[in-house]
């Protein structure tokens, strides 16, 4: 496994979802991930890139390899410059929704993962960087 440069991917329309989870899922075989650790990863992945698509209009997506103190894993960051989130609590209580959702994403992935954190304010959009470690 060798840290380097961040791969980074538009997410402008359904197709950079995809491709997020697809790049989150190569990331995570590369780590070695167990299968359920790739698919709490992948559907993280999934979860943040929808968003970032529907609530922050589009943005982008930066995945690497990481290694710290002597720990493997997968580092990724969903960035946006929608309108930000004025209520992050609100927004991180499981069952709440801005839109049609099951309202999930954003406490569903935080769950999901070993390190989760969200930078946001209104009219300033978002940024959501995750950690999963292997195992």
């Amino acid at each position: 496994m060798d840290p380097g440069a961040p791969q980074l991917l538009e997410i402008t329309a359904t197709a950079g979802v995809v491709q997020a989870r697809q790049l989150a899922r190569a990331l995570a075989q590369e780590c070695r991930f167990s299968l359920v650790d790739q698919t709490k990863l992948i559907t993280a992945a999934s979860e943040l890139a929808r968003n970032t698509l529907i609530h922050g209009g589009g943005g982008t997506m930066a995945a690497d390899l990481v290694d710290e103190r002597g720990r493997h894993g997968v580092r990724i960051v969903f960035s946006d410059t929608g309108p930000g989130i004025a209520d992050v609590e609100l927004a991180l209580t499981d069952g709440w929704t801005s839109g049609g959702g099951m309202g999930l994403g954003l406490s569903g992935s935080r769950r999901l993962v070993d390190d989760f954190v969200l930078d946001t304010a209104p009219g300033r959009g978002t940024s959501v960087t995750i950690t999963k470690w292997a195992r």
